[in-house]
Order: structure tokens, then C-alpha cells, then sequence
């Protein structure tokens, strides 16, 4: 692939994922003024409940995303996948910031929200994994963890960005402007940046991986063959995405929560700590996945790093407990520093376990049944922990097994990062 056509590559792939992750976090720090405006009720709660419970049932279509865009791209293409999906999430974004609320459309406000969100849901399901395998399998020999790395960095770019544009509107915008019409401006906005995602996938070249394998792939169905002949790949894969996904949701999104309610740190306090870490790993990932590729095998970095994160877990909270701002300072960068190897060297390898045949549909189920539901319900997992134990030390004990998990199944994985991808 040519220079200006690689990056072209890269920035597709990045921004798809800036798209996804800027409507998860927006979705999530708007959610108390979309409860009073879709879901009025006497019950402040029981709106925001509502509304939380719309968010969670777009993680629940993530796996049915997964079985359609998998299938998508191990027969269509890689890059045709990569369109849709990225559609799929960005004209539902517009059209939720252009839905008429309940004071004006009654019971059909809070449907149709829930129906945009179980769209975005399914196309979430594919996204993430259809951009890795196209950025891997499309990389300069030497630079696969590199290039797949950008993916996740896209991820952290769209969760900043989501916080900082809902942190303004709320801001410069007065209560009425900002519940009258104010909302609507950040989900438009991400529209704005799906429609530069669609631009920069419009004339993608075609993976090589896969217009080899298409012309000699048999007519059994790639997902069946990701269940049966590749079955023990989907069992590794699976194992270490759950894991993974206990480890990326505790430190990155349950943690701030966790600081005010069990330390009394104030939440806006625990969150800029939150957000700093989150803005090291734009830094770090590109970085990890670049040593994965030269220096360090990637499963022996993961399992290093994993390793070290069993160990010293449970410390940790301790220094959480009594060193207030400093120790949350301390355990969340640390945190985010072990994070990054999985991060930034985890899509190479998920991409170098699975053959072409069926690589997406086997990385796009191990993956969202992981990170999305497993890693999904890691903070309500945590919370219930907290209450059955009474100790608050319960989170720590989680990430231990997590990680510990994690180291197992990942010193199981086949390490592909030297060799050629699997055709």
C-alpha cells in the first residue's frame, strides 16, 4: 500500500472508533438531562434508571452485531463492513440529536431513542473489530501492533472528546437553553465527525488478506467455522476479552465512583485525575504497540504487565484508602501505565489468532462477549460485591482475578506477532 494510501488507512480506522466511543461517553455524562426529557417521572431515579437502561441494552445488541458484522467482513469485505458500521453509528447520533422529546411526542420520544440506541448497539458490535483487522492486515511488515494500536487510541480520543464537548455545553450553557435545546448540539457535533469517518472510508483499498482468501474460501459459513473448526482460538479469545475487559472498565470507568463513595473525594476531583490518565494513554498505546513489534513478543508484554497488576492490586487499594488525592493520583496513572499494554498490543494479537476464513467473525464475538458484556457489567458486578462483602476492598480482589485470568490466557495464545498472519 502506498504512503498517502496507509494513512489515509490509519485515520479511517482511528476516527471510526473516536466516532463510537465519543457517543458512549457522551450518552453516559448526558444521561441525567436526557432522563427528564424522555423518560419524565415523578422519580428522578427512576428516569435516570430508564435511561441507563436504554444505554445498557445497546451493550446487549453488541454480540448480534458482532455474528452480522463478522459474517459481513469474512464475506463482502473488510472495507465495506468498515462503511457500514461506521454509518450505523453516525446518522443515528444525528438523528438522536434531532429527536422531538417527550413533552412533544408522548410515548414515541422514549421509543424512538430506544431504537436509535439499539441500532448504534449492533453497530458498535462491529466496528471496533472490523477496523483492527483491516489496519493489521493492511500494516507494513514489522508494524502490525503499531497500526492496530490506533484503533484504541481513536477509543481514548472519542471518550475524552464526548466528556470535554458535554463538559462545555453544560458549562456556558444556562439550565433552560441547555434542557430547551442546548443537548442537542454534542450529538450533532458527533455527526460532523462521522461524516468526515465516511468521507475518509469512502475509496479504501481492499485488504490483500482478504481478496486472497476470497477467492479461495470454501461456502461453509465463516461464523460456523469460528465455532467448530477454530473453536479452541474462540475459547482463548473469549477467556482473555473477558478478562480484559474486567481490567479496562474498573481503572478507566468504575474507579472515579468508587473514590467518592468509599473516600469521600469530591467527584469532579476524582474525575480530572480520571481524565489525565486517560489523556497518558493516547501517548502510551501507539508506544506499546510499537515495542510489541520490535522488542517484546506481545503475549510475553501482556502477561508481564497482567502479572504486575495481579500483584498489586489489593496494595493498592490500601493506598487508595488512606493517601486520599496523592495515592489516587498514583494508582490511577500506574493503572492506566499497565493498561496500555493490553491496549496497545492486544488488537495485533486477537487479528494473529484467528485465520482469514474467519478472523473477523472470531475476533468480533470474543471480543464483544468480553469487553462488551463481561467488561459491560464490571462496575455493576463491583457495586454488588461492595454490598454482599461490606468490604470496599471487593474491587481490588476483582481486578487479582481479572488479571490473573488474564496472564493465563494470554501465556495460552499462540504468539503470531514474528510470523506471518495466518492465511
Amino acid at each position: 500500500m502506498a504512503v498517502g494510501k496507509r494513512h489515509t488507512a490509519l485515520l479511517a480506522g482511528f476516527i471510526g472508533n473516536v466516532v463510537e466511543w465519543y457517543d458512549f461517553a457522551l450518552y453516559g455524562y448526558m444521561a441525567g438531562i436526557l432522563a427528564t426529557l424522555f423518560f419524565p417521572s415523578e422519580s428522578q431515579l427512576a428516569s435516570l434508571i430508564a435511561t441507563y437502561g436504554v444505554f445498557a441494552a445497546g451493550f446487549f445488541m453488541r454480540p448480534l452485531g458482532a455474528g452480522l458484522f463478522g459474517w459481513l467482513g469474512d464475506t463482502v469485505g473488510r472495507t465495506k463492513t468498515m462503511m457500514v458500521s461506521v454509518m450505523m453509528m453516525a446518522l443515528p447520533t444525528v438523528l438522536l440529536g434531532c429527536l422531538p422529546t417527550y413533552d412533544t411526542a408522548g410515548i414515541w420520544a422514549p421509543i424512538l431513542l430506544i431504537v436509535i440506541r439499539l441500532v448504534q448497539g449492533l453497530s458498535v458490535g462491529g466496528e471496533f473489530s472490523s477496523s483492527v483487522v483491516y489496519l493489521v492486515e493492511t500494516a507494513p511488515d514489522g508494524k502490525r501492533g503499531y497500526s492496530g494500536s490506533w484503533a484504541n487510541t481513536g477509543s481514548m480520543v472519542g471518550m475524552l472528546l464526548g466528556a470535554g464537548v458535554a463538559a462545555v455545553a453544560t458549562s456556558l450553557l444556562s439550565e433552560e437553553a441547555l434542557h430547551a435545546w442546548g443537548w442537542r448540539l454534542p450529538f450533532l457535533i458527533g455527526g460532523l465527525i462521522g461524516l468526515v469517518a465516511i468521507l475518509l472510508r469512502r475509496n479504501l483499498p481492499e485488504s490483500k488478506h482478504f481478496n486472497r482468501h476470497l477467492h479461495d474460501r470454501s461456502q461453509t459459513s465463516p461464523l460456523l467455522q469460528a465455532f467448530t473448526t477454530d473453536r479452541l482460538k474462540m475459547i482463548k479469545g473469549i477467556m482473555f476479552a473477558s478478562a480484559y475487559g474486567v481490567i479496562f472498565y474498573l481503572p478507566l470507568v468504575y474507579l472515579p465512583e468508587w473514590l467518592h463513595l468509599q473516600t469521600g473525594m469530591p467527584r469532579d476531583k476524582a474525575l480530572q485525575i480520571n481524565t489525565a490518565a486517560t489523556a497518558l494513554l493516547l501517548v502510551l498505546i501507539p508506544f506499546v504497540g510499537l515495542i510489541s513489534d520490535r522488542f517484546i513478543r506481545r503475549t510475553h508484554f501482556i502477561a508481564g504487565a497482567m502479572l504486575v497488576m495481579a500483584l498489586v492490586s489489593y496494595p493498592f487499594y490500601t493506598l487508595l484508602a488512606n493517601d486520599g488525592w496523592w495515592g489516587a493520583v498514583v494508582v490511577q496513572f500506574v493503572l492506566a501505565i499497565l493498561l496500555a499494554v493490553p491496549l496497545g498490543a492486544a488488537p495485533a494479537l486477537f487479528v494473529e489468532l484467528f485465520p482469514a476464513r474467519d478472523r473477523l467473525s472470531g475476533y468480533s464475538i470474543a471480543y464483544n462477549l468480553g469487553l462488551g458484556i463481561v467488561g459491560g457489567a464490571t462496575p455493576m458486578v463491583a457495586t454488588w460485591l461492595i454490598k454482599e462483602s461490606g468490604s470496599p476492598a471487593a474491587p481490588a480482589f476483582l481486578l487479582t482475578a481479572a488479571a490473573v485470568l488474564a496472564f493465563a490466557a494470554v501465556l495460552w495464545i499462540r504468539d503470531g506477532s514474528r510470523e506471518p498472519l495466518l492465511d
